[in-house]
């Protein structure tokens, strides 16, 4: 394990900011846009803080992840695991498929990358 504070700490401010994007905004373009590229940002940051991955291994990993939610969703997995009711497992796990948000999750990963060679890492 190797632990990055950095990215620990961006982490945890994208995740503060996704908590108060799901509480405080209703709108129709940041929480569903913005919120669904910040998820996968989220993701990368969490994976470059405690592991030795790399920025590209990174990025596919967050943006399978993302995607497998999201599938999930498509095949009501919620309600499989019967958490329907449960509020911080409609907050991960979400509740309907949107292919719109395959999309914003790509985007994601994409900024991702774009900021990672812009502060020159090296992305493989």
């Amino acid at each position: 394990m190797r632990f990055r504070l950095p990215y620990a700490l961006a982490a945890a401010l994208v995740f503060v900011t996704e908590i108060a994007i799901a509480l405080y905004m209703h709108d129709a373009v940041i929480r569903p846009y913005i919120g669904d590229s910040l998820a996968v940002i989220l993701l990368y940051l969490g994976l470059r803080a405690v592991t030795p991955l790399r920025v590209l291994p990174a990025v596919l990993i967050a943006l399978a992840i993302a995607f497998a939610i999201e599938f999930g969703q498509l095949f009501h997995l919620i309600d499989k695991l019967g958490l329907r009711g449960n509020r911080i497992a409609g907050f991960i796990l979400g509740g309907y498929f949107d292919a719109t948000d395959l999309g914003c999750y790509a985007a994601g990963a994409f900024a991702t990358l774009i900021v990672e060679s812009l502060r020159k890492e090296k992305l493989s």
